[in-house]
């Protein structure tokens, strides 16, 4: 039976970028930067306060895919077309002033939503992020059962 999640991926076009973009713009911590298989990094970012939850930063190419689908993916990467996770906060509209100076994009302005407070932001590549402020502590996201 599964009991949680340890790690989660992002498609991103460079390793270096992305690190700097979630450790220096968002805050998160870098866990590892190893390599990896020929020719393959494994980097790894995550909250402070969840090191048990980890996002693991891919290049899409081979060994992981063939050509063709690599291409494809960075495709849809660079058109800004994939989405990424939801990261919580606990002062949706202080976390959005606090990135906002820090450089990051918001495609989309604190919301007042039935599960919380949500603002939508992209990384450097082009993905797009939620950040939400859940209306209770220890609320689950919309649409998630116990």
């Amino acid at each position: 039976m599964i009991t949680g999640v340890n790690t989660t991926v992002v498609w991103v076009l460079d390793q270096d970028s992305a690190k700097a973009f979630f450790t220096d713009k968002l805050g998160l911590e870098a866990r590892t930067d190893v390599p990896f298989g020929e020719g393959m990094r494994w980097v790894t970012v995550g909250a402070k306060a969840q090191p048990e939850v980890q996002i693991s930063l891919m290049v899409p190419g081979p060994p992981v895919m063939d050509p063709e689908s690599a291409r494809q993916l960075t495709s849809l990467i660079e058109k800004g077309a994939l989405i990424g996770c939801t990261f919580t906060v606990e002062d949706c509209h202080a976390a959005v002033a606090d990135l906002s100076a820090r450089g990051v994009t918001f495609l989309q302005e604190p919301q007042p939503r039935p599960w919380g407070i949500s603002a939508t932001l992209r990384d450097d590549a082009g993905t797009v992020y939620e950040i939400l402020q859940l209306h209770h502590p220890g609320q689950r996201a919309a649409g998630q059962t116990p």
